[in-house]
């Protein structure tokens, strides 16, 4: 039997540490990205900005002393720049969550399905021609793998579909990181978005990993055998 096949077609264990290299503590851009949200959480963002530094400017003006007035120019700032740190917050905290998890390993294994699905975003009623109300449904086509090795089958990734993801299919090769609290793996999993080298295409709904340096990782780990 190929050792190397063998090793790379089941779960391999990393420690805590590593993972510090494959997760970031900050924000990076693509998780800047996914935190803002979509326009209508960009426009609540800034809706809280505004305000928040608008009533602490009105304050802060009709207060006395140059202590309190750098106390609430400090605090006009803050809530300025709620549109730039809240979703740095926002995205740290998840990346601080997923290192939370006692065991990790990296899965190597490959898509035993794939399938698509529809998911409702956003929901609102209107009146229609005849006078009734209706709902209006606003969807959004999910595509979601199913990962197997040759133990079996492991989990699941779903993620929104785009056209770039027609390239997907059954038995393509696929690396992430699996983390859980149960040292045998045989718990509930958590996947971090997943690598397909075959196709070099990355999927997934969060970017939690270091691409390049999970390529990298994969990379070392496989010449080892």
């Amino acid at each position: 039997m190929d050792l190397r096949n063998l090793f790379f077609n089941m779960l391999i264990p990393i420690k805590n540490n590593q993972v510090t290299k494959l997760i970031p503590s900050v924000a990076t851009a693509g998780q800047f990205k996914y935190s803002l949200g979509n326009p209508r959480k960009i426009l609540q963002r800034v809706i809280i900005s505004s305000i928040g530094a608008a009533i602490t400017l009105v304050i802060g003006n009709n207060q006395f002393g140059n202590q309190t007035d750098v106390l609430w120019l400090i605090l006009c700032l803050t809530f300025a720049l709620y549109i730039l740190w809240g979703p740095i917050l926002e995205a740290s905290r998840k990346n601080l969550k997923y290192k939370q998890f006692k065991f990790f390993s990296i899965f190597d294994g490959f898509i035993s399905d794939v399938y698509q699905t529809e998911k409702i975003e956003s929901s609102r009623e209107q009146t229609n021609r005849y006078g009734n109300l209706e709902i209006v449904e606003n969807k959004r086509t999910w595509l979601t793998i199913e990962l197997e090795d040759e133990d079996g089958y492991l989990s699941k990734i779903s993620f929104p579909f785009e056209n770039r993801h027609n390239v997907i299919s059954r038995g393509l090769k696929v690396r992430c990181l699996v983390s859980t609290n149960e040292r045998q793996f045989n718990g509930k999993l958590f996947l971090t978005d997943a690598w397909l080298p075959e196709i070099n295409l990355w999927v997934g709904d969060y970017p939690y990993l270091l691409r390049p340096a999970f390529e990298e990782f994969c990379f070392i780990y496989k010449n080892k055998f």
